[in-house]
């Protein structure tokens, strides 16, 4: 079993996207960012950067006691590996799979996740910050547009390294990117979102936010780091 420590994010929808796709047996424990819970002394335990996802593997293929794994792309390789599903056995098309994983968790997940800030959630609009993170957004737009353009998937057969991607773009008119400028990308998209471990993924992070009352000026202090840490 796996218990996933989770909150219904682009990086927290990639662990329910893979859970859902290799059908292996899971439990959410909902961590409520908004309410500062990615802090708790017992969440920091598997998680100490104090983010989610995390999960815990009560059944490990060891045998030993449970194991704990922090990091959303750590993750996502520890499942592949456990399910033996979505990451090549052969060593070439593993590394290009896992090249794309890292350039989701270097670069996409991070220049996309300032675009959010700073659009959508900065207390004050800094013109050149928004400019500086839409262009890079629509730049890596067009990096995965061109990966895209002679093949169906990013490493070539349905992989982790989509599942990493497919929740960042997810949100992509809040980031100021029109997917119709990317064809390859928006096809891309429209074939992963029609998927039904996709849609049963997104619906389990609906039904959580759905069932959550938010305290839009509380989140932001907490997310933003006024008094403590940066979440």
């Amino acid at each position: 079993m796996i218990d996933l420590h989770y909150w219904p994010t682009p990086n927290g929808h990639k662990i329910t996207i893979f859970l859902e796709e290799a059908q292996l047996p899971y439990r959410i424990h909902p961590v409520n960012i908004s309410k500062g819970e990615q802090f708790a002394p017992d969440f920091l335990k598997i998680a100490p950067n104090n983010r989610m996802p995390a999960i815990v593997d009560t059944a490990p293929a060891d045998g030993g006691a449970p194991l704990s794994v922090f990091e959303s792309g750590a993750i996502l390789l520890y499942l592949a590996d456990k399910a033996g599903q979505f990451l090549p056995t052969d060593p070439r098309a593993r590394i290009v799979a896992t090249e794309w994983l890292m350039w989701q968790m270097g670069g996409l997940g991070p220049m996309l996740g300032q675009n959010h800030h700073f659009t959508r959630y900065a207390p004050e609009k800094i013109p050149y910050a928004i400019d500086r993170y839409v262009r890079e957004t629509a730049r890596l737009y067009g990096v995965l547009d061109r990966r895209l353009a002679d093949r169906d998937f990013i490493a070539g057969d349905y992989s982790i390294a989509d599942m990493a991607c497919y929740p960042w773009i997810v949100p992509h008119e809040a980031q100021g990117q029109r997917l119709d400028d990317f064809p390859h990308v928006k096809r891309w998209f429209e074939a992963i979102a029609a998927r039904p471990a996709v849609v049963a993924a997104y619906a389990k992070g609906q039904a959580i936010t759905e069932r959550t009352q938010i305290d839009e000026e509380e989140a932001k202090r907490v997310l933003f780091g006024q008094g403590r840490q940066s979440a």
